[in-house]
């Protein structure tokens, strides 16, 4: 890959931003196919619906006091993406990362 800072890092860092940005992003990648913002995009939306997951189950199941740890791992690998997108590197999440990659294979 040339240059990933051209159409690309703009997609990739909006991504992060909640899953409205990362809907956004979606949509901005949608004609230029950028294999960067693809890459980045698949890691935020991982993020963000791995979040609203845990949110919506611990809120359900009464696991309430697990909130702290749930907050603490979603914001260090939202800083990690996120610094990695604004970086220009493709290093996959910890942990995570490379099910995205697999999961959400419809971001294109």
């Amino acid at each position: 890959m040339s240059d990933p800072s051209a159409p690309g890092k703009t997609a990739a860092v909006v991504a992060y931003i909640t899953i409205v940005g990362c809907l956004i992003a979606i949509t901005m990648n949608i004609e230029e196919k950028n294999e960067y913002a693809r890459f980045h995009i698949r890691q935020a939306f991982g993020i963000h619906v791995l979040f609203h997951a845990l949110a919506i189950l611990m809120t359900y199941a009464g696991y309430a006091y697990l909130a702290i740890p749930v907050y603490l791992f979603y914001f260090a690998i939202w800083i990690f993406g996120f610094l990695q997108a604004l970086n220009d590197k493709l290093k996959p999440l910890p942990i995570v990362g490379k099910y995205f990659q697999k999961w959400f294979t419809f971001i294109s």
